[in-house]
């Protein structure tokens, strides 16, 4: 132990990321369909491995940099060889779930956002933040039932006025990819997918980086 981890000791999650590699954290990647919302969601890693929690803890609470680009290359890669994104990059919107302004506002960063912004540094894909827009606030879902996580999310987003106002043929050649840090019951993603459609968004791809 070193002397400034002596004086400030590390948490127990950033400790866990500090002994696993770049190469052996993208080891860690298994996508799969998750059926909680409609279309089915992209899952890119298991949130019972250990080393995917504490990057996610790290991001999601402490806006640890190590855990953004750690979680942003896992990103970047399923969506580099992914069939739905091909060479439509230039069609292709990444639109990170919003926080809510006062949330926001105490933590000082969206996570999932910061975690797009790296892996978009590697892509020709744009990061869309504008394009889902946060109605209300919520009360965190951690403590909810799956019925009221539904009632909780129900209406929290809408589409930007910039989407909104659009042309329908602007809206339908786009591919949305709405990215999400962790899915449980799917009531955040389902909320973002349907305020997208009902906007006119015809091609909607719900992924989160863990489940």
């Amino acid at each position: 132990m070193g002397l400034f981890d002596f004086l400030f000791p590390p948490r127990a999650d950033e400790i866990a990321l500090r002994s696993i590699s770049d190469d052996d954290f993208l080891s860690l990647i298994k996508p799969r369909v998750v059926p909680e919302t409609r279309p089915g969601t992209v899952a890119l890693l298991s949130f019972d491995s250990p080393k995917v929690r504490s990057a996610i803890h790290e991001a999601k609470y402490h806006g640890s940099e190590r855990a953004f680009r750690l979680l942003g290359s896992v990103l970047a890669d399923y969506l580099r060889d992914a069939d739905d994104v091909g060479h439509r990059k230039s069609h292709i919107y990444i639109v990170p779930v919003p926080l809510g302004k006062e949330r926001l506002k105490e933590r000082g960063f969206n996570q999932v956002e910061e975690v797009a912004k790296h892996a978009v540094q590697e892509l020709e894909i744009k990061i869309e933040t504008g394009l889902l827009v946060r109605t209300r606030e919520t009360i965190s879902q951690i403590s909810l039932a799956r019925e009221k996580r539904e009632e909780n999310m129900r209406g929290a987003f809408t589409a930007s006025p910039r989407l909104r106002s659009a042309s329908p043929a602007e809206i339908s050649k786009h591919t949305y990819i709405i990215v999400d840090d962790v899915i449980t019951t799917g009531a955040t993603l389902q909320a973002a997918i349907d305020a997208l459609r009902d906007a006119g968004a015809l091609s909607v791809i719900p992924l989160a980086l863990a489940h």
